[in-house]
């Protein structure tokens, strides 16, 4: 403000307020058009979130329902012995039922009156390992082997 020329006014002071308020109403407006948009964002979140949370409360009733209609779920059948039908393998589950408790390859040979020779321990072996894998005897050590 030069106050050395005679001609010179000071600013209006209402105008300074008026620049001034302005800049505070394009300042809240652009605060209230961002808060809209989240506002918007977050309402269709919300929408997705419902939405989701009532599926599951309709999947929760289905599967409700479907387990009063049915409260006894059947029991798996035995595995099947498909390729163990040689005499062999009948005999070992049979030595098994007969012991109803753990045994050893080299056990199991002498029950079955085998040879005792590594070879024979070792077919035993290869069979127990065999009905081990499909589930019909587990090996609850190595080498121990009983019925599950």
């Amino acid at each position: 403000m030069d106050m050395t020329r005679p001609d010179a006014r000071p600013p209006d002071p209402g105008t300074w307020l008026l620049d001034r308020l302005d800049t505070r109403e394009q300042a809240l407006t652009r605060q209230i058009e961002q808060t809209q948009t989240d506002i918007d964002s977050l309402t269709a979140r919300l929408s997705e979130l419902s939405q989701e949370a009532e599926h599951l409360r309709i999947s929760r009733k289905t599967l409700l329902s479907l387990a009063e209609a049915d409260p006894a779920p059947a029991e798996p059948d035995a595995p099947p012995l498909v390729g163990f039908d040689h005499p062999d393998y009948q005999q070992i589950l049979t030595v098994f039922s007969e012991t109803g408790g753990s045994l050893r390859a080299r056990d199991l040979a002498l029950a079955m009156d085998l040879p005792l020779t590594p070879n024979g321990i070792q077919n035993v072996r290869a069979k127990l390992k065999r009905l081990t894998s499909r589930g019909i005897l587990i090996e609850t050590e190595p080498g121990l082997f009983t019925q599950p």
